[in-house]
């Protein structure tokens, strides 16, 4: 049986102040060269997810219980000194938009070399793995661009270098938080293919988070679909596009646009808004927007089981229960 390189236990994430749960019992592992995508809504608990485990959560939000381990330890309860050690060498983020998260007063060689001061890394090769992290990435003229201001480049070539400063250090899991939702089409497929070249190069793990289901469907080996701060379906990618279970993925199947210009369909919509976390009580999350929804719907809580296809939390699943 294998190892799992990360195993995140019942966590809850919620406010310090008013003890709202924004994320409730997200139980999964990812395995050693695996590349998993979480996909749902905004304000699913997805980051929330993500930044946990790194122990970057927002201020006034609290990781209130449940395990994150990590090479045997829970980084939940690690010192802030453990974590550091980690960011950024063993795992990696890069963040949602490349347009903020450089600084933008300080040269792109200089945020790069930070990298390897922060981890106390030897400084005499440290220019050339900067300069060879940027030709991986598909930057021109690396020597420039490392002399060279955020501004200077477009938003594809900063996600560029936001990448490369992900993989400068080969970390064991890169976790990638909606990095080609700020990008034209064309920029979106050349990252996906870079991360995915740079993935088999190096047995790396991803976590790839994401609302939109089709950028997911040729990166990922497995799928994990959350709504409402809940895990309520996982599969593989072939058993999600083929047999989603719950009504919430496959309500998101149906608003993906088809790939035909003969037999335009116009898309379908999910109607509502999701809820606030919080005031999902006793109730399936989805039962306010789902059309098959009954009174067992309203008044309990479904549990993530698996069936035939996925596992799903829902009572009504679109294959049935068997």
């Amino acid at each position: 049986m294998r190892s799992s390189l990360i195993e995140i236990r019942n966590l809850c994430i919620q406010t310090a102040n008013e003890s709202r749960e924004l994320v409730k019992n997200i139980s999964f592992s990812i395995y050693p060269g695996e590349a998993v995508g979480v996909v749902g809504e905004s304000g699913s608990g997805k980051t929330l997810t993500a930044l946990s485990i790194l122990g970057l959560l927002p201020r006034g939000v609290l990781a209130q219980s449940g395990e994150v381990t990590y090479g045997g330890k829970n980084l939940l309860n690690a010192s802030e000194e453990s974590r550091r050690s980690i960011r950024g060498r063993e795992i990696s983020m890069i963040y949602q938009d490349p347009m903020t998260a450089l600084n933008p007063v300080m040269k792109l060689g200089k945020q790069l070399l930070e990298v390897f001061e922060a981890h106390e890394l030897p400084k005499e090769n440290a220019q050339e793995r900067a300069l060879n992290a940027l030709i991986e990435v598909g930057i021109p003229e690396p020597e420039r661009a490392m002399q060279s201001y955020p501004h200077e480049f477009s938003g594809g070539m900063r996600q560029r270098v936001m990448i490369a400063m992900a993989l400068v250090l080969s970390p064991k899991l890169l976790i990638a938080d909606e990095p080609t939702t700020a990008l034209d089409v064309t920029i979106q497929r050349q990252i996906l293919a870079l991360i995915s070249e740079q993935r088999k190069k190096t047995h790396m793990s991803i976590l790839w988070i994401t609302h939109d289901l089709g950028v997911v469907a040729n990166l990922v080996d497995r799928v994990i679909v959350m709504y409402a701060g809940q895990i309520v379906e996982e599969g593989s990618v072939n058993e999600i596009f083929t047999n989603p279970q719950h009504r919430y993925t496959a309500g998101l199947l149906k608003s993906l646009p088809k790939a035909t210009i003969k037999n335009r369909e116009r898309l379908s919509a999910i109607p509502g808004v999701p809820p606030k976390p919080w005031l999902v009580e006793n109730s399936c999350a989805f039962s306010s927007r789902c059309s098959y929804v009954t009174e067992e719907c309203l008044t309990k809580t479904p549990a993530l089981i698996r069936n035939k296809f996925t596992s799903a939390a829902c009572f009504h699943p679109v294959g049935g229960n068997s």
